[in-house]
């Protein structure tokens, strides 16, 4: 009757420690299984290959050790002859293991403290496998919880079935969390650590704004209004984009609330965080404007080859544009993408002055003309020496003051000028090894032969071997911060398109491609195009 007694208690035990650390019983009884074996082998030598099994319904402890079949024995307690497996199994074959039943064992102290814990760090090992196993899959989700403790600026936070941590830097500033308090946070990352897993949570990421906004405008909830990009300046201000995928509802509107209600819930769980809600635009300068607010724009500029803007305002709006220490114009360049430059009108206008004086003195000093006449033609809006070169005479005759012999001498000083300045940088261009065969590919001056062999692109295998983005330059962008590493044709106005043909001509001049092959891709992309363009899926191209 006692065994029978001691039997249920360890199912009882095995029930509890599963109930409490939220894991499988079976796990339990396996590693109790584990901790009776390791016993076991202290008792009977650590190269007996014990097993012991525990009746999941019973409770009964089955103990055996496995021997194997052999012709001739090497170690008694892990051999068995054929002959004497053979009374047992008649089909015993060398090779083979042999169960043979072990009598009940009594623990001693330092066995049954040996079998707690093995015991104790299985269960733990599958604690924390369910721990991870619950918690990755909820990265993106905010959770509450209550402080468990604080330590170095670190808050620990009970999750209930989980334990996570709130590091220094993704608090709020300013804000302090004591014991027993209730926090609400962002999972953003969750990680399988040697001493369990590590549940990283945050109040300052920009994605725990957008969740508290879902939580408290149930068109975010339900899809209607979409956030499309959020930038935080985490405890002072905060922008965030929508847009509504209904017309009938007003997105900013939706997300402030009757009297404000929605927006302030989540300016109080921010700590007081100022937040601008802004109307998403696909249009990159209207977007930009409305991430402004609440300055007023009077001009943007986009150069969207180097993702940058250029944004006049008015002269009493520029410390409004900037914001205090450059927060709203930071704000309004991680919210949008795009590096912004914000200038004054009168800023702009000596900015414009100066580029006129500029190009004015080109021509005097290029075209051997008076200040009077430069002007005239910056005034006019040419750029540069070759605009002159090869305009039309008619065109560059109506300029008032000038007739034709004016032209007519004006354009020939031009090409002169062109000349001179074409056989020195042929020179140059000499002078830097670079071959005459790539003057054959369509778009590359003398100019961009000098500034090839600058960038030691000197022959045509050299041009062939290339991307866009070495001859055009391109953007990286980390932190927010955007870095321009500029490529070996910078300056010259290469779209991407006029750089893919460059290179792609290049690569027929050097025989890695042929004209056949070009115009096969270009007419299977139309195929493609135009059966999308249908809504149906292309056929497959037919090959030669």
């Amino acid at each position: 009757m006692a065994v029978s007694a001691n039997r249920l208690e360890l199912l009882q035990i095995a029930d509890a420690v599963a109930r409490e650390k939220s894991i499988d019983r079976m796990i339990v009884v396996t590693a109790m299984e584990d901790a009776i074996q390791k016993a076991a082998r202290s008792r009977y030598g650590q190269e007996t290959d014990v097993r012991a099994e525990i009746n999941p319904k019973t409770g009964e402890i089955k103990l055996q050790r496995l021997l194997k079949v052999v012709d001739q024995i090497e170690n008694t307690a892990t051999d068995i002859l054929v002959e004497d497996a053979r009374r047992r199994n008649p089909a015993a074959q060398p090779g083979d293991y042999i169960a043979e039943p072990l009598p009940p064992m009594d623990f001693g102290r330092i066995a049954a403290q040996s079998a707690k814990q093995v015991i104790v760090q299985k269960v733990r090992e599958a604690e924390r496998d369910r721990q991870y196993e619950e918690f990755k899959d909820r990265i993106g989700e905010i959770v509450n919880g209550q402080v468990k403790r604080v330590e170095y600026g670190n808050v620990i936070v009970d999750l209930g079935r989980g334990e996570g941590i709130v590091r220094r830097d993704e608090l709020i500033p300013r804000e302090t969390f004591r014991y027993g308090d209730r926090i609400r946070a962002f999972i953003y990352d969750v990680r399988r650590e040697q001493r369990g897993p590590q549940i990283f949570l945050s109040r300052t990421h920009p994605q725990f704004m957008t969740k508290l906004f879902a939580q408290e405008v149930p068109e975010i909830y339900d899809g209607i209004i979409e956030v499309r990009s959020v930038a935080r300046d985490p405890g002072s201000r905060a922008k965030i984009a929508v847009i509504s995928r209904d017309s009938s509802i007003d997105p900013v509107g939706a997300c402030v609330g009757m009297r404000g209600s929605r927006v302030q819930a989540v300016v109080n769980e921010l700590q007081g965080e100022k937040i601008d809600i802004i109307p998403w635009s696909g249009d990159a300068a209207t977007f930009i404007v409305n991430a402004l607010q609440p300055a007023e724009v009077a001009k943007v500029v986009l150069d969207e080859d180097a993702e940058r803007i250029e944004v006049v305002v008015p002269d009493d709006q520029l410390s409004l544009a900037i914001g205090r220490r450059g927060q709203n114009v930071r704000l309004a360049s991680q919210l949008t993408g795009w590096d912004i430059d914000i200038l004054t009108e009168q800023e702009e206008s000596e900015r414009r002055q100066k580029e006129f004086q500029v190009r004015s003195q080109l021509f005097i000093e290029a075209l051997d003309v008076d200040e009077v006449v430069g002007q005239l033609l910056a005034s006019e809006g040419f750029a540069s020496v070759e605009e002159i070169a090869y305009i039309e005479l008619e065109d560059l005759a109506s300029i008032e003051g000038f007739d034709d012999d004016t032209a007519t001498e004006l354009q020939n000083r031009a090409r002169d000028y062109l000349g001179r300045i074409e056989a020195e940088q042929d020179e140059e261009r000499k002078a830097l090894g670079v071959e005459d065969a790539l003057k054959e590919i369509p778009g590359v001056n003398t100019a961009a032969l000098v500034a090839l062999g600058k960038a030691e692109i000197r022959t045509i295998e050299d041009f062939a071997g290339l991307v866009p983005d070495d001859l055009i330059g391109y953007v990286e962008r980390k932190d927010g911060e955007s870095t321009r590493t500029p490529g070996a044709l910078e300056g010259f106005d290469l779209s991407r398109a006029d750089a893919e043909a460059m290179i792609m001509q290049a690569r027929i001049k050097a025989g890695w491609i042929t004209q056949e092959d070009l115009d096969r891709v270009a007419a299977e992309a139309a195929v493609a195009a135009d059966a999308e363009a249908e809504g149906a899926s292309p056929s497959a191209p037919a090959t030669a």
